[in-house]
């Protein structure tokens, strides 16, 4: 849809930078030829991945996945941070003002954003002209109604959601899963919260009254024994092995010849290593 509509003169689908949603960094997206329609790029690449075309290689091995998202996540990042910056009623236009994103004026142009706007903001008219200010109540009751149609359409398509969900590729139906209304709430929510702020999804998830996941306790790391010259014992039944015996041991194994000289009667007897001392200097 996004290359066939009919085209303008100097128009086209047009790849450009926005601000995430979720993270405020920047990241990829593409207009659709008139502008009323807004997709996200995502690409998945594997290292050392490429294709062969033809007779060439093509080193770049990425998959480049463009679907269309809903530009009202976009248009709520500004909504929110100009109620916390300003706190007051403003045009669209004078929110959606960004001097390292500019085409994020386009989002103006998208065919959702006129029909859809209403749920996230306060809206009053003077002099026949707009103004808006981010409504919390009415985003989470809009976030609520995305969380609702994710679910449906997790249980229409039998996705596994439950504790298992890595083995979701062998699982042929969701009855086997095992997954609880919460489960499918729940892997809503974290699928919803790709598109607005980390502050924004834990607000969401209280308003669906979903119980904080219980994180279990690490496990203390084993104690590190001291060093001592005290006896090791093995904590199994092995062999005991002492340090101190094996010394004592080493040390009362003798020789005959060495026994034999332990009688000798050493007293008056000078030591060996007294002829080896140095000689004194004679006096003049």
């Amino acid at each position: 849809s996004v290359i066939n509509l009919p085209r303008k003169a100097g128009s086209g689908p047009l790849f450009t930078r926005l601000r995430n949603p979720s993270t405020g960094q920047a990241a990829l997206y593409l207009f659709s030829s008139d502008a009323r329609q807004l997709f996200e790029v995502k690409a998945f690449h594997e290292e050392y991945r490429s294709w062969f075309i033809g007779q060439a290689v093509q080193q770049d091995g990425r998959l480049f996945f463009v679907t269309r998202v809903d530009p009202l996540f976009l248009v709520l990042f500004y909504l929110a941070k100009a109620e916390k910056e300003q706190g007051k009623f403003q045009p669209l236009d004078q929110i959606l003002v960004d001097a390292e994103f500019s085409s994020c004026t386009m989002l103006l142009q998208c065919t959702d954003i006129s029909k859809s706007i209403h749920h996230i903001v306060e809206e009053k008219e003077t002099g026949g002209r707009k103004f808006y200010k981010y409504s919390e109540e009415k985003t989470l009751k809009w976030l609520t109604k995305k969380v609702n149609q994710t679910v449906k359409v997790l249980k229409d398509h039998d996705v596994s959601v439950g504790g298992k969900v890595q083995s979701a590729t062998f699982i042929s139906s969701k009855k086997l899963a095992g997954a609880t209304e919460e489960d499918y709430i729940r892997y809503a929510h974290g699928l919803i919260s790709e598109y607005i702020t980390e502050e924004l999804s834990t607000m969401l998830a209280k308003y669906l009254r979903l119980p904080e996941v219980a994180v279990p306790p690490k496990e203390p790391l084993p104690k590190k024994r001291k060093v001592s010259d005290a006896p090791v014992e093995a904590e199994e039944d092995y062999t005991k092995f002492n340090t101190i015996d094996l010394k004592s041991k080493k040390a009362n194994k003798m020789s005959a010849a060495q026994k034999a000289l332990a009688k000798v009667d050493k007293s008056g007897m000078k030591a060996i290593s007294s002829f080896f001392g140095s000689k004194s200097k004679p006096t003049k």
